[in-house]
């Protein structure tokens, strides 16, 4: 099959119904027959019948194994009830259309078996599109694929197939599609983290299944710190992180992504503690650190008014929230790429150690960093891997730890991504011989000597 044909999922099921003679009664006699009800997903077993005088009554759907004109096939139970009058048996055809068989069920009907054990079942929801990346083998029944899903899907109406890799095309991370089924329309609403974000998903880069990520970083995050977000999409972590009093500077080179992301700022009314950029990160890195050195920022924090607050009464602010002068985080979330990125932190505070512990309260920035790398059981060889690469990077040994510890960084399992491909995220804090150093023409990317590579 590569067109749908609903009539083909027909089917008629010769069954045998218990009519009650009782109405009140059905839930006892239910329970009575509990071995002999049908037992079939998603079919109500109570329905209505009709006996020979047109008189409407009320049966229950009976296993097929029990025939109506076969006394051997009813339990003793149901023997006695039809002995006392109470039920009477009659035949039923169980009548099945295209509507009630799932997904699973239809694809499992129409695909070849040899193709059976990994058809598509997975795919992601964005808004109102369904976003699938089928196998080669499925491709001749992508169009059947996706109406089926359409059908099957109330609150999809658009489905689409990927036809590349994510940033295979461009820089941001946008990739080219197949519309398989349904409206072309591409502009979706979505809510994550009681956020409402509006994009066109054709233009922008977004993954529903970076949520828990999303979360977790946020969680991180106290009011009154400062974030900068280097490439910060949407707003995924910079607009739930506003809503939590934090100072965020968000910034992303797709001019697409930077009008969602302004969009998102103002829809969800953060903009007091949201600053939006449309720059290159590399650039940000470093200019930001100094923008937020000159920026005095002060927001004032009110409780809620009361809806008997009197006229002309007023409302005194309950704190008022001074952004630091130095960021708390930075969030690095270009996982093919960011790690090259780490290279602009060479001497972001040359000559400013007076800003920090021991001098003040305020520690040097911790930095999250998303990258890809292999997968194993233990993670034990790619953090070894991922800290060489951050080290070539910042010039600057580094090895798997905890945050808080010098020279050490946290790496963190964040999703599969491929067989073969994980997604991680490195958190380190940024060690003060690579803040305070003193480089020529702003730094670059050091290497270490082949005899202090570890």
């Amino acid at each position: 099959m590569r067109a749908l044909d609903r009539s083909f999922f027909q089917k008629s099921i010769p069954l045998s119904a218990a009519r009650i003679r009782d109405n009140k009664q059905i839930s006892k006699y239910w329970t009575e027959l509990g071995c002999d009800v049908l037992k079939l997903d998603r079919i109500p077993v109570v329905r209505s019948v009709w006996d020979s005088d047109g008189q409407e009554a009320k049966a229950l759907l009976l296993r097929p194994e029990v025939k109506s004109n076969d006394a051997s096939t009813w339990s003793p139970m149901l023997s006695d009830l039809v002995k006392a009058s109470q039920v009477s048996l009659l035949p039923y055809n169980l009548e099945l259309d295209y509507d009630y068989w799932n997904y699973h069920d239809i694809m499992s009907a129409i695909l070849p078996e040899a193709e059976q054990d990994e058809f598509p079942t997975g795919f992601s929801i964005v808004g109102h599109v369904a976003h699938l990346n089928l196998r080669d083998q499925y491709l001749p029944y992508r169009h059947l694929i996706a109406t089926i899903l359409l059908d099957k899907n109330p609150t999809i109406r658009t489905v689409i197939n990927k036809t590349d890799r994510v940033g295979e095309q461009n820089e941001y991370r946008t990739f080219t599609y197949e519309l398989l089924a349904g409206d072309p329309d591409m502009n979706v609403e979505i809510h994550e983290e009681n956020c409402k974000f509006r994009f066109d998903y054709s233009k922008v880069y977004w993954n529903s299944r970076l949520n828990t990520e999303h979360r977790r970083l946020v969680e991180k995050f106290q009011p009154g710190e400062a974030v900068c977000d280097v490439m910060a999409g949407v707003g995924p972590f910079a607009v739930p992180a506003g809503k939590k009093n934090v100072f965020v500077w968000a910034n992303d080179l797709n001019p697409d992504s930077f009008a969602s992301l302004d969009d998102a700022v103002r829809r969800n009314k953060v903009d007091r503690f949201v600053k939006t950029f449309n720059e290159d990160g590399r650039t940000l890195i470093r200019s930001s650190a100094k923008r937020l050195l000159n920026t005095d920022t002060h927001v004032e924090s009110f409780k809620e008014l009361s809806r008997l607050k009197q006229p002309g009464s007023t409302v005194k602010p309950i704190a008022t929230l001074v952004s630091p002068k130095t960021f708390n985080h930075y969030i690095l979330n270009l996982p093919a790429s960011a790690i090259t990125f780490l290279s602009s932190f060479i001497g972001l505070y040359t000559g400013l150690q007076e800003l920090f512990t021991p001098n003040t309260d305020a520690k040097l920035p911790i930095i999250h960093v998303h990258c890809f790398s292999t997968k194993s059981d233990d993670n034990k060889e790619e953090e070894i891997k991922i800290c060489k690469d951050i080290s070539e990077q910042i010039g600057y040994e580094m090895k798997p730890g905890t945050i808080e510890t010098e020279a050490e960084v946290q790496v963190w399992d964040v999703r599969d991504v491929a067989p073969l491909k994980r997604m991680f995220c490195a958190s380190f804090r940024l060690p003060g011989e690579v803040a305070f150093r003193v480089v020529e023409n702003g730094g670059g990317p050091y290497h270490f000597p082949s005899n202090e590579r570890t």
